[in-house]
């Protein structure tokens, strides 16, 4: 019970005073497998093959708003294990994660959703992946470690060279021609 003197603080109220809800935030609301497919289109005969198989991944990144705030980050996955023989096995993971972001530039929120975002749930992916080998009748595929930031990074200095690149060839055309 409040006695005379003593200061009643609303915590809802001095969130906006102090600017608290406008901080920038972002994080992992959740994650799932959004579709999967696992083939292994030449069993039984492809579990007698000793030669050692040619492995090829293949990823892709894509992020899709849902609202105001929160993003779905699908990181695409897409192995195939070939032999002269034929094909072994080949899996195709959608897994996707919900990502919540609120007040942040939006180049920060681009580089979360293309960059951080997938660095997070890559680990639960690349689990997913080394399980639906395994399930398929193969030693699990562990696939290395992915420098998400990196790869980022150098998407967009690509980018910034190729837009400077025509930037530079449409001032150089004749007036009219661009």
């Amino acid at each position: 019970m409040a006695e005379e003197g003593d200061v009643l603080v609303d915590l809802d109220a001095t969130e906006g005073a102090n600017g608290a809800d406008n901080q920038p935030t972002a994080g992992l609301i959740s994650q799932y497998i959004k579709d999967m497919s696992v083939e292994n289109p030449n069993a039984p005969a492809s579990y007698q093959w000793n030669e050692q198989p040619q492995v090829d991944v293949q990823f892709n990144i894509g992020a899709v708003p849902v609202n105001e705030e929160v993003q779905e980050v699908e990181l695409k996955i897409t192995v195939n294990a070939k032999c002269s023989q034929g094909t072994i096995y080949i899996v195709e993971l959608s897994y996707a994660g919900l990502v919540g972001m609120r007040n942040l530039p939006e180049e920060q929120a681009h580089a979360f959703a293309y960059a951080e975002a997938p660095r997070q749930i890559f680990p639960f992916a690349r689990r997913v992946v080394a399980d639906a080998v395994r399930d398929a009748g193969f030693p699990p595929l562990l696939l290395d470690p992915i420098d998400f930031n990196g790869l980022y990074a150098q998407q967009l200095a690509q980018k910034q060279a190729e837009d400077a690149a025509a930037a530079a060839g449409g001032a150089d055309a004749p007036a009219g021609e661009s």
